[in-house]
C-alpha cells in the first residue's frame, strides 16, 4: 500500500493540463494502485494524478464506499445545478460553496484500457467534476464568482501568503 503525498497550492503541476494516457502498462497499473490507496485515506473523495505529481489524465474516487478510477475522462450530460461547500486536498483548510452540475456522465477507460461509463449525482458527480478540473489544470477556486470568490482569494492570501 502506497499513500502518496499531496501536492499543495503553488506547485506548478496543479496548473498544467495533464497529458492523455497512451500506455496501459505496469507503470499505469502502479499509478492507479497508488491513487486508489491515497484516496482511501479518511475524508478523501478524490485524488487526481497531478495532485501526486504525475501529469497524466487519471484520477481515483472514493464516495459512499465506492472506490474506483477513471483514465482519460470526458464529462458529458451535465445537468441541473448543485451548490455545496467544496474543498481540496491541495488547499487544506479552505472550503467554499461551489456551483457544479447536479448530475454528470463520465466516460473513460480503466487501467486496462476497457471502456468505463459512470452516471453520477450528488457527491460522486461533484467529485468527478472536481477531479476532471484538476486534469485540466484548474482548481475549484477558479469556478467561484462574486463575493464568494473575493472571500476565497482573501482567505487564500491569508492562509498561503508565500504562494502568491
Amino acid at each position: 500500500m502506497t499513500v502518496r503525498p499531496i501536492r499543495r497550492y503553488g506547485d506548478p503541476v496543479l496548473r498544467v493540463a495533464a497529458q492523455p494516457v497512451t500506455a496501459f502498462d505496469r507503470e499505469l497499473d502502479a499509478l492507479v494502485t497508488d491513487l486508489e490507496d491515497t484516496v482511501r485515506e479518511p475524508g478523501r473523495a478524490g485524488v487526481a494524478a497531478p495532485q501526486i505529481g504525475v501529469s497524466l489524465r487519471v484520477f481515483s474516487f472514493n464516495v459512499a464506499g465506492r472506490v474506483g478510477h477513471l483514465v482519460n475522462p470526458v464529462l458529458s450530460q451535465l445537468s441541473g445545478v448543485s451548490e455545496d461547500e467544496e474543498g481540496c486536498l491541495s488547499l487544506p483548510g479552505l472550503g467554499f460553496a461551489t456551483r457544479r452540475a447536479a448530475t454528470v456522465t463520465a466516460h473513460g477507460v480503466d487501467r486496462h484500457g476497457e471502456p468505463v461509463t459512470i452516471h453520477a449525482a450528488g457527491l460522486l458527480a461533484r467529485a468527478l467534476q472536481h477531479e476532471t478540473d484538476h486534469l485540466d489544470g484548474r482548481l475549484y477556486l477558479d469556478a467561484l464568482t462574486g463575493d464568494t470568490r473575493r472571500r476565497a482569494l482573501r482567505e487564500l492570501r491569508r492562509t498561503w501568503p508565500a504562494r502568491r
